[in-house]
């Protein structure tokens, strides 16, 4: 089988973030699957380099997550410029994996379905147009109808669509609901992200961090949808009670500079902000945290978001403090791998986490279920099965039933 996959953002670990595109990819190289990457690079020119296996064409389209709703649609557009063009002159493909966001990269399926017979599959990440126009990003309502025709028109042609969280194929269902959708959540590399129960305690020197105090972290995106300033205010809570909590932040995003300047207001003396690093620099930070903060904006598109923070703080071992309701909530809740953090009830958020640091043993219990949930359930090689089940059922039928629908039933 020869496959041509489409992420715009495609990352390998070497370079940090989310890095679902190059273990699925490598997994399917390593099934016997050819595969080449379309994605973009913000060079000049276009680049090819061969990454573990996979072919990959390095298009020349600058972006970066601080640019504007008009660049962004400048650089999204002209990614699907590009890869047209690239997509004529490459050998043909028995289909195209295809991902968002953004959704644009959809029109690069369309455009291959009709001009030269190719199917493709979708992969929705994220919920566009929805997300956007929640957030308040989209508002024309010209504009708004137009996206959600192309939306609608981009699920139906599809030979398949793979979700990434239960409310994201819900929601898609409601859409297209004779559509073939497929579950395939984000996942934990359980063999690079392992509990480390023994803090490093060279590293908490650095940090400047005690080894018996309740540590905090918060790894990832720092946008505008991602609230983690409600850290920053749970943290200035702990100081002002005196608790000997401590807190870090490793990430980056439009809201970064905006929450260095708050916590400086608030003489946060408990808070680090960590430069952002790569998957060897989560792993580290995750092996002396107790509690990872999973957070998004209170809007309903945002709890059907599978976070890959999530995925490598259980498969690392760490307590899960989550402030929206959603699947990942009714994870933690129903596997008693954490807390629910509710903003507007600070008193009651102070006094789980005090609950929590009092009782060691349960924290220790939490943190073994979370290890346990990423290595039984959402391991690397089982998101890889159900992706080859998706792409070829005969040939590659699930070993076990698929117990994903089991946690969230």
């Amino acid at each position: 089988m020869r496959i041509i996959y489409i992420h715009q953002y495609f990352v390998t670990p070497e370079e940090g973030g989310a890095v679902r595109s190059y273990h699925l990819a490598k997994g399917l190289v390593e099934t016997g699957v050819e595969v080449e990457m379309i994605t973009a690079h913000s060079s000049g020119e276009y680049d090819f380099k061969m990454v573990e296996g996979i072919k990959v064409h390095y298009l020349p389209v600058a972006y970066d997550n601080t640019f504007g709703f008009a660049k962004r649609s400048v650089a999204f557009f002209s990614f699907v410029r590009l890869a047209k063009q690239l997509l004529k002159k490459l050998n043909r493909p028995d289909l195209l994996y295809i991902t968002s966001t953004p959704l644009t990269t959809g029109l690069i399926g369309l455009w291959a379905k009709r001009r030269l017979a190719l199917p493709y599959i979708f992969e929705v990440r994220d919920l566009w147009p929805e997300a956007p126009v929640q957030v308040g990003a989209v508002k024309n309502p010209v504009l708004k109808k137009a996206l959600y025709k192309l939306e609608k028109r981009i699920y139906q042609h599809a030979l398949k669509i793979v979700a990434l969280s239960p409310g994201i194929r819900n929601y898609i269902e409601n859409i297209v609901p004779a559509g073939d959708i497929s579950l395939i959540p984000n996942f934990s590399d359980v063999k690079f992200f392992k509990p480390s129960f023994q803090k490093d305690e060279e590293y908490l020197k650095e940090l400047d961090w005690k080894k018996e105090a309740l540590s905090f972290a918060y790894t990832g995106a720092i946008g505008d949808v991602n609230a983690v300033g409600e850290l920053l205010d749970f943290a200035e809570e702990a100081q002002l009670r005196n608790k000997n909590w401590q807190f870090a932040i490793m990430g980056k995003g439009k809201r970064l500079a905006a929450l260095k300047i708050i916590a400086k207001e608030k003489k946060l003396n408990n808070l680090k902000f960590l430069p952002f690093g790569d998957k060897v620099a989560v792993r580290k930070l995750l092996s002396v945290t107790d509690v990872s903060f999973i957070s998004f904006d209170h809007l309903p598109v945002l709890k059907t978001n599978s976070p890959n923070k999530f995925f490598d703080a259980i498969a690392m071992g760490n307590a899960i403090m989550v402030n929206h309701k959603g699947w990942v909530y009714n994870l933690v809740k129903r596997n008693k791998i954490g807390v629910v953090y509710d903003s507007q009830k600070m008193d009651l958020g102070i006094a789980k986490m005090e609950a929590l640091d009092a009782d060691r043993k349960r924290l220790k219990g939490m943190k073994h279920r979370a290890s346990d949930l990423a290595v039984l359930h959402f391991s690397k090689e089982k998101a890889l099965s159900r992706l080859l089940f998706t792409l070829d059922p005969k040939k590659y039928p699930l070993p076990t039933i698929d117990e994903v629908y089991m946690l969230i039933a």
